[in-house]
């Protein structure tokens, strides 16, 4: 059964990326968003690939795998994806479904549309990124 509107509003709303977004930025993140689901070892994305969406885990896990080797498991609330959207570069890992697994996918050009249109989204993420690059810039130091 597809997620509601109201349930992709409490799914978005409970993840770090979009804190203190209101239920109106919410639903415009929400309705551009599409249900996808994966199979045990379905591949979501691929490393080298251009990506062309950005996606939110609703069930399941995934494995971040760089150059062969696993550098991340995922869960339900986290996201993957970013980087390639944004930057229109290739992706820079393959992550692959651990387990049957629900996401919320949102395409390049609707995140760039929520990007423009709702500024507040753009800072929630900005401050996500910024502190996902400060943690990877800390463990380079230690």
């Amino acid at each position: 059964m597809p997620l509601s509107r109201e349930r992709k509003i409490e799914l978005l709303g409970a993840m770090p990326l979009f804190e203190g977004l209101d239920a109106d930025d919410l639903g415009g993140v929400a309705d551009r968003t599409v249900e996808v689901d994966y199979g045990q070892g379905g591949v979501i994305v691929r490393e080298g690939e251009i990506g062309t969406g950005f996606f939110v885990i609703v069930s399941g896990q995934v494995r971040v795998v760089r150059d062969g080797e696993t550098v991340s498991t995922l869960g339900p609330g986290e996201f993957f994806g970013e980087l390639s959207v944004l930057d229109h570069r290739p992706r820079n890992a393959q992550v692959a479904a651990v387990a049957p697994t629900t996401c919320l996918a949102l395409a390049s050009w609707d995140l760039e549309g929520v990007i423009t249109d709702q500024p507040r989204v753009a800072l929630s993420m900005l401050r996500v990124l910024a502190t996902r690059l400060r943690d990877v810039t800390d463990a380079h130091r230690h």
